[in-house]
């Protein structure tokens, strides 16, 4: 095997970028970083029906996103391109035609319904259906009849049967009984190449040394390594990843939630905690720290320590990573990830500073961007909802509260954080003193007055966002509210 080591990923742009195809280009990405080796982007797209430049779109700018920047590819080019399947049809003709030459394949003239037919008797004698091979050894004269008929052939892979073992990077030794597998069709009637050929011909030329994929390809492998030796090229060495399931062990699917990157980044993810995460599905770092860069989880990747068995999917275990990230993020930076998040409130209403301050106060229990919409909805318009504090709006306890935060924040400096805090303080502590009412208790009527809610960000904070009229605002209709209920 080369010394040089290079790694692909090639998906297929039938749908936007799944977390398990980015899993997979993850863990590639991982392993030619740690080994100085090159990451190469290949685009599949041999099926034109499913084959969207809306999905090959999502593909690079998911793949860009999660910071997995490929080395060769279809956009940048390289050595060994073109990178785009479809540009490379012209190609895989000739080697379909060497294994002709070489005995290797053969043409093979059946129609579908006799193919059909084949399979209907096998499962009728209970049998696992492989081809007959009648079309291996056809005379002249029955090919010419083919001709006249109008049929086309399709080339078939001529299978040695032989017991066929390879050690599996991640799953270890695998073995396979390569007289189960028929002879297999390399090139469709129609001229275009199955994908096991395909695939066999683009890796040789771009001289893939290692292939790291899901487990679904295992059944593909001994077909791949048999077309490698008949052409006399050096076999790549495999890995094959377990699956990842929902928490349920089913197949990952949308109605347990987003699957595609871009679902995820729109339900308001950060990409780096969804890469972090995603490293974790079957691998773990030698010191058990889990959160962790993409450059520090290279340094210690170990391709060989992947589990062979499939991962859950655990949105929870997303969910607190993800608030990790949220916590521990440039305020700055975090601000502008969550602007598209507010597209329902007029921020024209805060200053750039006073939009900082607000992300920063209203963090803390957020596990995804998204989160913050219901969040922030009292720093925006003049009035807020009462409904839900009415009752704690109509005591007698509020209206004393309610008073004296009015007469008192008429007087009070809104700019000065440290100065608000210390009047605050000092209202809390004198109403407990005067009235015996705990210090919570006191700050629960004006947090409601001002905010509707019962519970929330730093209340030295909102009254800073808030500013001194719309705070005075508030505590005024709130005391309208509890003078009614008391009847006053």
């Amino acid at each position: 095997m080369t010394n040089e080591i290079r790694v692909r990923i090639a998906p297929s742009p039938s749908g936007n970028l799944h977390i398990g195809t980015a899993r997979t280009a993850l863990f590639n990405y991982l392993f030619a970083l740690k080994t100085g080796g090159t990451f190469v982007l290949r685009i599949e797209d041999t099926d034109a029906e499913r084959t969207k430049q809306e999905y090959i779109d999502n593909i690079f700018d998911s793949l860009k996103a999660l910071g997995l920047n490929w080395d060769e590819g279809p956009d940048i080019g390289g050595e060994y391109g073109p990178y785009t399947q479809s540009e490379r049809f012209d190609i895989y003709p000739k080697y379909a035609q060497m294994l002709l030459d070489k005995g290797y394949a053969y043409e093979c003239w059946c129609t579908n319904e006799e193919l059909e037919k084949e399979k209907e008797e096998a499962v009728q004698n209970h049998k696992a259906y492989v081809y007959s091979r009648k079309c291996m050894n056809i005379t002249k004269e029955q090919r010419e009849q083919f001709i006249k008929e109008g049929r086309k052939p399709s080339i078939r892979f001529k299978v040695e049967h032989k017991e066929l073992v390879f050690n599996d990077m991640v799953k270890g030794e695998l073995k396979f009984d390569t007289s189960l597998i028929g002879d297999f069709v390399i090139m469709k009637s129609n001229g275009t190449p199955t994908y096991n050929f395909a695939v066999v011909i683009d890796d040789m030329l771009m001289k893939i040394s290692h292939i790291i994929r899901g487990e679904d390809h295992i059944s593909n492998t001994p077909k791949q390594i048999l077309i490698y030796e008949a052409l006399g090229a050096e076999v790549p060495e495999f890995g094959h990843l377990g699956m990842i399931l929902a928490p349920d062990r089913s197949k990952l699917s949308k109605r347990h939630g987003a699957t595609a990157v871009s679902d995820f980044v729109k339900e308001g993810y950060l990409t780096d905690a969804l890469i972090n995460f995603v490293a974790l599905l079957g691998w773990a770092p030698s010191d058990s720290q889990e959160i962790k860069t993409v450059n520090e989880i290279a340094q210690d990747f170990r391709i060989n320590e992947i589990s062979s068995s499939n991962s859950i999917f655990e949105y929870d275990k997303l969910n607190w990573m993800n608030g990790q990230y949220i916590k521990k993020m440039n305020i700055s930076k975090l601000t502008d990830l969550i602007i598209p998040f507010l597209s329902g409130y007029d921020l024209s209403e805060l200053s750039r500073e006073k939009l900082e301050k607000m992300v920063e106060i209203t963090r803390e229990p957020l596990t995804t961007l998204k989160d913050i919409q219901n969040d922030v909805s009292y720093f925006f318009g003049f009035d807020v909802p009462l409904d839900e504090v009415k009752e704690l709006l109509s005591s007698e306890l509020s209206k004393k509260a309610l008073d004296a935060f009015l007469l008192l924040a008429e007087k009070w400096n809104f700019e000065n954080e440290e100065i608000l805090h210390n009047d605050l303080a000092d209202l809390r502590a004198g109403f407990k003193e005067k009235y015996g009412y705990k210090p919570k208790e006191t700050m629960w009527a004006i947090r409601a007055a001002i905010t509707g809610r019962t519970r929330g960000a730093d209340m030295v904070g909102i009254l800073m966002i808030l500013g001194k009229e719309k705070t005075l605002y508030r505590t005024k209709k709130a005391i309208e509210l509890n003078k009614k209920a008391l009847g006053v």
